[in-house]
């Protein structure tokens, strides 16, 4: 199965890409500049794209994602600290981001005869993004069927739909993911922060796998009392 992933050099897509060299045919990475904050985890796609031996295309949506306004990944809103399922969390929210991106990739797997487009949502995502959720990515691969009748028949590949990123860990372990060469920080910083919600969920995801975290955090000890509150 020709599959291109759909890698933002988070620690999600980036253990997709190796799960996908491993068990299928990787045929390339896409990532997407929306217009976000930092664009320090797009460093981590490209690395992983050359680690893996793919060719890494980098498509700028910037002047759609200045139109997405609102989120703290995009505006001048302060990202919260604290456990990713607290409410505050869905500031982070970027409307329909999922699934412009998507609509993009499978031009561009049909244009390429790929047979796959796989994305990394996951099943700790459904109560904050409502377009990672598998009634949207059943929705939108069907959706995607009439589009290209006739022209290209592309499957939308999510294998973590339905797993916490505990599981993502520990599946990308499996696959000699580098979890030390991801990235998911929020805020950008020089190293993970370690207070805000994806550091948190990353952290406690380690916990969880039984897997040792190699990630640097500026605040390596918070999302204990973090979770602890949740």
């Amino acid at each position: 199965m020709k599959t291109i992933v759909i890698c933002s050099g988070g620690l999600d897509s980036v253990s997709l890409a190796h799960k996908v060299a491993a068990e299928n045919d990787l045929i390339g990475l896409i990532s997407f500049d929306y217009g976000q904050r930092h664009r320090k985890e797009v460093e981590f796609a490209a690395r992983c794209a050359e680690r893996l031996g793919v060719p890494h295309d980098l498509i700028d949506m910037s002047h759609i994602g200045k139109h997405l306004s609102g989120s703290a990944l995009t505006d001048d809103v302060d990202v919260p600290d604290g456990h990713y399922a607290e409410e505050n969390m869905k500031v982070t929210v970027v409307p329909n981001r999922n699934a412009i991106m998507l609509a993009i990739a499978f031009g561009v797997a049909a244009a390429k005869q790929a047979d796959a487009v796989a994305t990394a949502v996951h099943g700790g995502d459904h109560f904050i993004y409502p377009d990672c959720r598998p009634e949207f990515t059943e929705a939108f691969e069907a959706m995607q069927a009439k589009a290209l009748d006739g022209y290209a028949n592309v499957r939308l590949y999510t294998p973590f739909v339905h797993i916490p990123k505990s599981a993502i860990v520990t599946e990308g372990a499996k696959h000699g993911t580098p979890f030390a060469d991801t990235w998911s920080c929020y805020k950008g910083g020089e190293t993970h922060c370690g207070r805000c919600g994806t550091c948190v969920e990353r952290r406690e995801a380690f916990h969880i796998a039984g897997v040792e975290d190699p990630t640097v955090y500026a605040d390596p000890e918070f999302w204990k009392a973090a979770v602890e509150a949740h």
